[in-house]
């Protein structure tokens, strides 16, 4: 078995926005799935990922009041970010009403970002490291209609 090569930080990058504009490409012009992204977000992505969690699969305007009602701070970061989605929806499908499509967080993934690294004085002359993280959050909207349509395909197959 061939191991795999690491690749640098940059290809990664570089690869993942080929893979993002492929994706916008695929899905212009017909009422289909819309990613929207936040990035370096100074909250660890262990106290984000509880909030997504509560998010994920449900109904886009109940998701918004779950998290305009919730204390979580990272609540806030994520209304804003699915208020993004939901524009950058209405903007590739201009001809259809938000209320009329039946839109739902199809995915909601937490990434780890930059961390960075302090040091904090200890008795006795040491130090102990402070890491302060942050995270990327990538949300998938789409309409409840050409999710069932899918599945209907798949399943006929």
């Amino acid at each position: 078995m061939e191991a795999e090569k690491k690749l640098k930080k940059s290809v990664k990058i570089r690869l993942q926005k080929e893979a993002d504009k492929a994706f916008r490409e695929e899905n212009k012009g017909k009422l289909g799935a819309v990613k929207s992204s936040l990035k370096n977000i100074p909250t660890s992505p262990r106290k984000m990922r509880l909030v997504a969690d509560m998010i994920r699969g449900e109904r886009a305007s109940s998701a918004l009041n779950i998290l305009r009602f919730d204390d979580h701070i990272a609540s806030q970061n994520l209304e804003k970010l699915l208020l993004t989605a939901l524009a950058d929806w209405q903007a590739n499908n201009e001809d259809v009403s938000i209320e009329d499509a039946d839109l739902f967080v199809k995915e909601i993934y937490v990434d780890s970002a930059r961390m960075l690294k302090r040091l904090r004085p200890a008795p006795q002359g040491r130090a102990h490291r402070i890491r302060k993280r942050s995270n990327h959050v990538t949300i998938v909207i789409d309409n409840m209609a050409t999710e069932t349509e899918t599945n209907n395909e798949e399943n006929s197959k």
